[in-house]
């Protein structure tokens, strides 16, 4: 069993939520990439929990300790090491439910495939709070892609029954995507704001969350990046968002709206514009034949409602084979859709930055 993504650039995620800390080695990034150590504190404050009512009341810094791989200021080429310490961990929140298979965790499949043997403290290795290493490595990434022109961003399309206006998938402005990652809730519309932070506010008090939908844009991406069949870039995209914790959904482009539309509607067509080549609308999200074609890649992601409720609801004791009724303690996120927006950024820079590779 392992936590290892990437063909030209790897990661290697390791830790648990309750273990000593979780952090990440980077193998394959190249020499000579300036790294910006404020901009990596921003990256992780982004996603830190604590932050406000919104997220989980647990407070960690995610102060990152630089083991290997930077020396005066730049990458060395060889591995990178970055580790975050675990602080307010409250393991006895989960002693009286150590046997017990909560609805709609990894709590059965994670100890049928760890033989029992698992982690189970806030939910060990399955937990979100692995995705910090993950946005510190998306942070490396970010900085090499941006010497490169590329701007990525991600803002909340919709939370619970709220919903954002959608990007302008043939138009995306970095200026936008680079404003999306200076907010709290990155929105477009004004005043939706404060309706998905009731939204969520109501979940949280009916002690129940709330799912979301979130919309990530990468632009200036150059045309011819990827492969057909297993190496398109929906491939590589899919299976890193697909390793973040709660993540059911995924769509490119148009997406499921697809099935509504007809092929002269749905058909991007190509332009030229002073030799530069161009489509006048994207439903294709920016690739044709799992290759890049020039435009802004576009991407959906649902995120599912945050499992850990304060309801009551029925758990299976693994240790009697009986059901047992369960009142979830303990620090958790009423909407995982909002501090998921970097790690999103994060995922796109790392697959992006292997794709240029």
């Amino acid at each position: 069993m392992s936590s290892i993504w990437g063909e030209k650039i790897k990661i290697s995620v390791f830790g648990e939520s309750h273990g000593k800390a979780v952090g990440v080695v980077i193998d394959g990034l190249p020499p000579g990439i300036e790294i910006d150590i404020d901009r990596i504190r921003a990256e992780m404050e982004r996603r830190r929990p604590g932050r406000d009512r919104y997220s989980t009341p647990r407070s960690e810094s995610d102060d990152v300790e630089i083991i290997s791989g930077i020396f005066n200021g730049y990458t060395t080429g060889t591995p990178l090491c970055g580790i975050i310490g675990n602080v307010d961990v409250k393991s006895r929140d989960y002693d009286a439910i150590k046997n017990l298979m909560r609805p709609g965790h990894a709590d059965y499949t994670g100890y049928i495939r760890h033989g029992g043997f698992a982690d189970y403290r806030g939910g060990g290795h399955f937990s979100g709070r692995l995705t910090a290493p993950v946005v510190f490595a998306g942070a490396i990434a970010y900085q090499y892609l941006r010497k490169k022109g590329i701007t990525i961003g991600t803002h909340i399309l919709k939370i619970g029954s709220i919903e954002d206006e959608p990007l302008n998938a043939a138009d995306v402005p970095a200026d936008m995507l680079d404003k999306f990652r200076s907010m709290r809730f990155p929105v477009i519309s004004p005043g939706i704001e404060e309706k998905i932070k009731e939204e969520i506010e109501n979940a949280r008090n009916d002690l129940d969350s709330v799912g979301g939908i979130l919309e990530t844009a990468v632009v200036n991406v150059p045309a011819g990046l990827g492969s057909p069949i297993f190496n398109s870039v929906e491939s590589k995209i899919s299976a890193f968002v697909f390793s973040i914790p709660a993540v059911k959904g995924l769509e490119f482009g148009s997406g499921f709206k697809f099935a509504e539309m007809r092929g002269s509607e749905a058909n991007d067509q190509f332009t030229a514009d002073n030799s530069i080549v161009k489509t006048v609308t994207n439903h294709t999200g920016g690739i044709n034949g799992g290759i890049t074609n020039g435009m802004p890649v576009v991407f959906r992601t649902v995120f599912r409602p945050t499992p850990s409720i304060g309801k009551p609801q029925q758990a299976l004791d693994i240790s009697k084979m009986e059901s047992t009724e369960l009142k979830i303690e303990g620090r958790h996120d009423p909407c995982i859709a909002v501090r998921a927006v970097p790690v999103l950024d994060a995922a796109a820079a790392i697959v992006f930055m292997d794709l240029l590779l």
